[in-house]
């Protein structure tokens, strides 16, 4: 069993690494502050080629395996989740999936955009009614001629008032998920609204929308897929996007553990470096290896991937220990940090609460148990 990196795997790494030192961390407090991040880092992300990994490069993509793509989120993931969002929605769900199911023209006219960051995609499936019920989503796509007319509300939608092309799910058919269709929008379509979500807990430099269908016609040349075949895109997506959230928390609980390390051996109490007490080292040596295990159940997933082997079960595990481990360890930090830790002028309140959503989106902790118990006995919670 081999647990390291290529050369190629270590170099791109550490690429990331000070990319994000450089262009990221800098700035981090002030754009939660003004709870916008710079879009001009949409760019850079796309001239690095952080937008395209993984996408052919016949498509303006910078190719690359599932694991690079991988280590990529966890560095985004320790300078700012929100940038890892950025980054997982426009290129992990959305550009992904017009690779894997898009005709050459939807490809032709969407991915070379998408991977050098002069457009960002955002994901359509969340409705006010339906999350995690996923499968019972109300927007609707009735028939209009040659194309369908879509009609609903989707909500919390990362990118949505960024994005130019909105991958959207709606009902063609009957009930259920069978009854789901994928289509791939302009956010500049004719009955299109959206707007941004304001005061979240978290993310806040990350664009958070509500958007609003009002009879958008689409054409049999923006379904993606096959008619009905949206919510099997839909899960496919997120049982990679999983793993993308894992690595980022990873990154998140890296940052919390590095910064935490730092501070107690500069803070001086009762004459002494607040490292050097136990209790204190015990919650640094908690945050490390919890850190380290959810690394490595993210590595095992992406190896998955990348061998073409089932992965559902462990991208389900390492979502939910990932995320439940960045939330301690963030809350960790805060106690090592002591008051100091409560305001922003230091990285770890942010870090608490930006690690608090992780346990949320795409797909709660209780739906990954769910998702692992079913695995494990072969009887569906649904």
């Amino acid at each position: 069993m081999d647990l390291g990196l290529t050369d190629e795997q270590e170099q791109f790494r550490s690429l990331a690494r000070d990319w994000v030192d450089r262009e990221v961390v800098p700035h981090v407090t002030d754009w939660d502050r003004a709870e916008q991040v710079d879009l001009k880092i949409v760019g850079k992300l796309g001239e690095l080629g952080f937008l395209g990994l993984g996408i052919t490069e016949e498509f303006g993509g910078s190719g690359g395996d599932f694991l690079s793509y991988i280590l990529m989120m966890e560095e985004l993931g320790r300078g700012d989740t929100s940038v890892r969002g950025i980054v997982s929605v426009s290129l992990g769900l959305v550009a992904k999936n017009i690779q894997a199911y898009g005709t050459t023209a939807q490809k032709q006219r969407w991915l070379p955009g998408l991977c050098s960051g002069e457009m960002l995609g955002c994901f359509g499936l969340t409705e006010p009614g339906t999350g995690s019920d996923a499968g019972n989503l109300t927007t609707r796509a009735v028939p209009d001629g040659d194309g369908w007319l879509i009609s609903g509300e989707k909500i919390f939608i990362t990118n949505g008032t960024w994005a130019q092309v909105v991958l959207v799910f709606a009902r063609t058919g009957g009930p259920g998920p069978k009854g789901i269709s994928a289509f791939l929008v302009p956010t500049d379509a004719p009955g299109v609204a959206r707007r941004e979500i304001k005061g979240k807990l978290g993310l806040r430099g990350q664009a958070t929308a509500e958007i609003n269908f009002d009879g958008v016609r689409v054409t049999e040349a923006d379904l993606l897929g096959e008619e009905g075949g949206g919510f099997k895109i839909a899960m496919s997506a997120l049982d990679k996007g999983r793993i993308a959230v894992a690595s980022g928390s990873v990154g998140l609980a890296r940052g919390c553990l590095e910064a935490s390390v730092a501070y107690a051996k500069e803070r001086v109490q009762f004459g002494k470096p607040i490292a050097s007490y136990q209790l204190v080292q015990e919650m640094l040596a908690d945050m490390a290896v919890e850190t380290d295990a959810a690394r490595l159940m993210v590595w095992r997933a992406a190896d998955l991937v990348d061998r073409g082997l089932p992965f559902r079960t462990e991208a389900s595990m390492a979502k939910l220990f990932a995320t439940e481990s960045a939330v301690k360890a963030a809350n960790q930090a805060i106690q090592v940090f002591g008051g100091y830790g409560y305001v922003d002028e230091f990285p770890v309140g942010k870090a608490m609460r930006d690690a608090r959503v992780t346990t949320l989106y795409e797909g709660t902790s209780q739906i990954q148990k769910l998702l692992i118990g079913r695995a494990l006995t072969g009887i569906s919670a649904f």
